[in-house]
């Protein structure tokens, strides 16, 4: 049985200065930290890409206690074939519908259990709960067998479900008695990921790593990074594992000890962040 620590999810975006608008101006989000790299990522955190890029950790409170959002941009990519595996995040957010209003995001209303839903700039759907304590709750990925997906993400990584109900069409799973959740839904047709297809990331201690490495190896699951150190110039370096679920969601299980020290909020990043928009000559301002 696995324990582990909901940390954040992987959105690709291509207009950056729109993008951070919407989640910091709109959302009501607060840039964590932010960090530029020259080439791509060995554990293809950026995507299958190997150029220039920067991953802005962005949310409602530091990681080590709060699910964030990891807003991941390709320099020169401006827009990504969006699929049908995200179906949304869910984020309580107080002020978010009349910020929407304001910067002219249309506010739509939803049938999905949730009374109003925003778009990113991006066109990924995002579910407002408008009253309650500002957090990222849950995030939904579409699947097309739940049964299966609900034996791999409770039976092998050993989430457990939320209440104490079973629906036919959803299956609600944590970490963490709640605080965040992982709705899987069952998808009325055949899958498609796109070129924006997300990762959603979780911590363990170090010493568990190489445990899911052989549990995965054990039930033939698939691993599409085997274990790896990853390394940030002046950061500290973190080791991880990538998943993929029957779907091909990206799973990451990052240590929880390098990892801690990694993710320390940066009071400077939301300038560091501001002074890349305006250098950035591939894309204008808001």
């Amino acid at each position: 049985m696995i324990s582990a620590r909901a940390l954040h999810y992987v959105l690709k975006i291509g207009n950056r200065a729109r993008n951070i608008q919407f989640f910091r101006d709109v959302l009501g989000m607060k840039g964590l930290r932010n960090k530029e790299f020259t080439q791509g990522c060995d554990a293809a955190c950026n995507g299958p890409y190997d150029n220039r890029w920067s991953k802005t950790m962005i949310g409602y409170g530091p990681e080590s206690s709060h699910f964030v959002i990891e807003l991941t941009y390709n320099y020169g990519v401006q827009e990504y074939e969006l699929g049908n595996d995200l179906a949304g995040l869910t984020v309580a957010s107080p002020g978010a519908l009349d910020r929407a209003r304001a910067h002219d995001f249309p506010v739509e209303q939803s049938t999905a259990g949730h009374p109003f839903v925003l778009r990113s700039p991006d066109g990924y759907p995002v579910f407002v709960v408008p009253d309650g304590e500002a957090q990222v709750q849950r995030v939904a990925l579409n699947v097309t067998d739940l049964a299966k997906a609900r034996s791999y993400w409770a039976g092998t990584l050993g989430m457990l479900p939320v209440g104490t109900g079973t629906e036919s069409s959803r299956a609600d799973l944590t970490y963490d008695q709640g605080k965040f959740v992982l709705e899987l839904r069952q998808s009325a047709g055949a899958l498609d990921r796109g070129k924006a297809y997300g990762r959603i990331a979780f911590a363990v201690p170090y010493d568990v790593q190489p445990r899911i490495d052989e549990l995965i190896q054990k039930t033939g699951g698939t691993i599409l990074t085997p274990l790896i150190t990853l390394d940030t110039p002046g950061k500290a370096s973190v080791r991880v594992i990538i998943l993929a679920d029957p779907d091909g969601h990206e799973i990451c299980f990052v240590d929880e000890e390098g990892f801690s020290a990694l993710s320390a909020v940066d009071p400077e990043s939301n300038a560091a962040l501001d002074k890349y928009i305006a250098k950035d000559p591939f894309q204008k301002q808001p």
